[in-house]
């Protein structure tokens, strides 16, 4: 560059000639005439685009093939040893693969798509799942995160579910209101079938009957991107990605669901202190800018309403597993509303079940005590019955039952099923206690142990005697005289 400066001073302010200045120099005159022409080194010009005698005459070929792979599945579209080989076999391409792959990379170039930046106004959102691999429980299973993001201030809220489907989708959006303390007015989506049951002509969407009640309740509207089209919803794409490094890297190890979600929601709040590339305040405060619509005073009830019924044996199907309810109840209709995390069964307006929901297939969820009547009047099959199967209880309870058919045979066994129907009303707990007491106290009766429960959920002493109850007041009558009796009977004909 120095030489350059010299040689245009020479030229422009000196009054010297191009020859003299490269004779004096030692440089080549159209070296030179090219410094005092431009101010600065313009670097190599090439003057027209370089010969490929042996691919010329099949560009058109190659250019018609990846023009028509746009409209083929990106998995099934031309690689570039493809068309190479193609063009050999087909073609009689004797050139080399390198002059091909840069023609190949230069077109693909010129033909990648734009996009328009976009401004998002406060109170727009966007919604997407991703999956990730957690350890629940000392399992390692996939889990399947909702995200909802907030283009405007870039604040972002995750929750994990064990599967993504209509009641995780719905109960994410009533979670991530709650966080964010109000309803954003415009949610975008991706055309999933968790609330669009067909995609119809000029952008309009046939929407589900979940998700128009989740609409209705909160009353926010809804956009859907193109098919395919994921970057038109691109924020939350790409947090997506960032939940995934950043919160569950290493592989998250909870007890539980609810421990894991506690740990992202927490992720998602300390996020809240980060100042974004190009704003001056952190996501917290730009949070406070976006335009809310208020919760509504009754929370939005994320599950899945089935009709079902009762087998014989005391079961209902929901997404082909079954849940135990009381056999008393018999072979009735009823309702299933299923949650992402619990199952509930109603019948006649009443909850007759509740039971922790399973995403396995065929399995059978029982809860014993559903089946202890009907187990009192067939005490036969209690050593076989398949709820009581894996039913933990402590030894005082095998001690108990075998006392009892000791003393009573298949009568006693009949009280025991009776004593086991007592932790409808009390806890485990409660009723291990009582036993012990009764044991010690030499009173293995049903009747002994309901009294003990009793008196020990009033904080009273294992006393079985009437006599001494110190919380009783003891009152003493004296005895009539019978000549009261007479002058009763004379008032009374007196009158």
């Amino acid at each position: 560059m120095e030489t350059y400066a010299v040689a245009r001073l020479a030229y422009h302010i000196e009054g010297k000639s191009a020859r003299q200045i490269a004779l004096e120099m030692g440089l080549n005159r159209r070296t030179v005439q090219k410094m005092v022409e431009t101010s600065s080194p313009p670097g190599y010009i090439r003057k027209c685009n370089p010969l490929q005698p042996k691919l010329d005459s099949h560009k058109e070929w190659i250019d018609e093939i990846l023009e028509s792979d746009k409209k083929v599945h990106r998995k099934q579209r031309h690689t570039v040893m493809r068309i190479y080989h193609r063009l050999v076999e087909e073609r009689g391409y004797d050139g080399k693969y390198t002059i091909l792959r840069c023609y190949i990379a230069k077109h693909r170039l010129k033909s990648r798509e734009m996009f328009v930046p976009l401004a998002h106004e406060p109170g727009m959102a966007q919604v997407d799942f991703g999956q990730a691999d957690v350890i629940i429980n000392g399992v390692k299973c996939l889990a399947h995160f909702f995200v909802m993001q907030l283009p405007f201030s870039d604040a972002i809220f995750v929750k994990a579910y064990p599967a993504e489907n209509t009641e995780s989708f719905c109960d994410g959006h009533t979670s991530a209101f709650t966080f964010f303390g109000g309803v954003l007015r415009r949610i975008l989506y991706d055309n999933t079938t968790i609330a669009v049951k067909k995609i119809l002509g000029e952008g309009k969407r046939e929407q589900t009957t979940a998700f128009l009640a989740l609409k209705s309740h909160y009353l926010f509207t809804s956009a859907f991107a193109n098919p395919a089209r994921g970057n038109e919803k691109g924020g939350v794409e790409n947090l997506v990605g960032y939940a995934r490094r950043n919160f569950m890297v290493p592989i998250p190890d909870f007890e539980s669901f609810d421990a894991l979600n506690e740990h992202l929601s927490n992720s998602s709040s300390k996020r809240k202190s980060t100042i974004c590339r190009g704003h001056e305040i952190t996501i917290g405060k730009r949070l406070l800018q976006e335009s809310f619509l208020p919760l509504p005073g009754i929370s939005f009830e994320a599950c899945r309403l089935l009709p079902g019924k009762i087998t014989s044996q005391g079961l209902v199907r929901f997404q082909n597993n079954d849940y135990s309810v009381p056999t008393e109840i018999g072979c009735q209709k009823v309702l299933v509303k299923g949650y992402h995390d619990h199952v509930v069964i109603i019948y006649n307006h009443n909850i007759i079940a509740t039971h922790a929901r399973s995403y396995g297939n065929c399995d059978l969820i029982f809860n014993p005590l559903h089946y202890l009547k009907l187990l009192e009047r067939k005490a036969g099959a209690f050593e076989q019955a398949a709820p009581l199967k894996g039913w933990t209880l402590p030894t005082v309870f095998k001690q108990i039952q075998d006392t009892l058919v000791r003393k009573d045979g298949k009568a006693g066994l009949r009280t025991y099923i009776r004593i086991l129907q007592y932790l409808e009303n009390y806890s485990k707990e409660q009723l291990q206690k009582a036993l012990e007491q009764a044991i010690y106290l030499h009173a293995v009766d049903e009747a002994a142990i309901l009294h003990l429960l009793k008196r020990n959920l009033d904080k009273r002493p294992p006393d079985l005697s009437l006599i001494d109850y110190p919380n009783i007041p003891f009152v003493q009558v004296d005895e009539a005289p019978l000549y009261a009796y007479t002058r009763l009977l004379q008032v009374r004909e007196a009158v």
